[in-house]
């Protein structure tokens, strides 16, 4: 299995020398850890270099856009092409909170997405509260990728699907109230579904009280699998050959 969004940075797991051993004993074959900042992203690019399953997106959060400026965005530039960087993200639009600077979230929301397009990588999109404006944004990038943590509805799902997206599943689909991303799995094709954890959050049930980890994806695919009345066995092969279509882990 391929988890292909979660953030294993030190200051959440004590010994990471540990969990990739344990991940690695838990089938899990390449994980994506995602940057939003500055900090993470040179972390990221540590991580690929010190663990054989480690892969990395290079990318800053809508919420994380404080004190980011136009050199940080050429540092990206410089770095997308390092080995082990399969994608920009974790890249996006939140309006959430309110005292959103949306404007300057589309401005950088954009210019990633056209540093994606000159070096032909997928994207990570994150969208919270703002999945239309994510939308037609994405829809005349021309990029492709993942819409991470999906929760929209099955029409805007189909949208994403059809310029050329897949969409991150993970632990929300255990959890009592998720109706909408429980109707979208039932109604869309198996080779438009990623596995992801969103790790250290999100755990899935009946696991929420403890700390997520890779290890839990086969919680999440074993949901997947209910919902679509499909083998465990073939459903893993289908996500796995669909990571390896969008993320390039050669």
């Amino acid at each position: 299995m391929i988890d292909t969004h979660c953030h294993l940075y030190s200051e959440y797991y004590d010994n990471l020398d540990e969990l990739i051993d344990k991940l690695k004993d838990s089938d899990i074959k390449a994980v994506i850890v995602n940057g939003c900042d500055m900090k993470s992203n040179k972390e990221v690019l540590e991580l690929t270099k010190k663990y054989d399953i480690v892969y990395g997106a290079l990318g800053f959060h809508p919420t994380e856009l404080n004190d980011i400026v136009i050199e940080d965005l050429i540092w990206l530039e410089k770095h997308i092409n390092d080995p082990k960087i399969v994608a920009i993200g974790e890249i996006g639009l939140d309006y959430h909170y309110d005292d959103t600077d949306k404007e300057k979230q589309k401005y950088f929301f954009k210019k990633q997405l056209e540093i994606a397009k000159k070096y032909n990588k997928p994207v990570i999109i994150h969208t919270r509260d703002s999945i239309q404006d994510t939308y037609n944004i994405v829809k005349d990038s021309k990029c492709k990728g993942s819409i991470h943590c999906y929760s929209g509805s099955l029409e805007m799902a189909k949208e994403f699907i059809k310029v050329g997206f897949c969409l991150g599943i993970g632990g929300i689909v255990t959890f009592k109230n998720a109706k909408n991303i429980i109707e979208v799995i039932k109604n869309i094709d198996e080779e438009y579904i990623l596995l992801e954890t969103d790790s250290p959050y999100l755990t899935p049930e009946p696991y929420r009280k403890y700390k997520n980890d890779s290890s839990y994806l086969n919680i999440i695919l074993k949901k997947i699998c209910s919902l679509k009345q499909q083998d465990y066995e073939y459903l893993k092969t289908v996500t796995t050959n669909n990571a390896n279509r969008i993320f390039d882990f050669k």
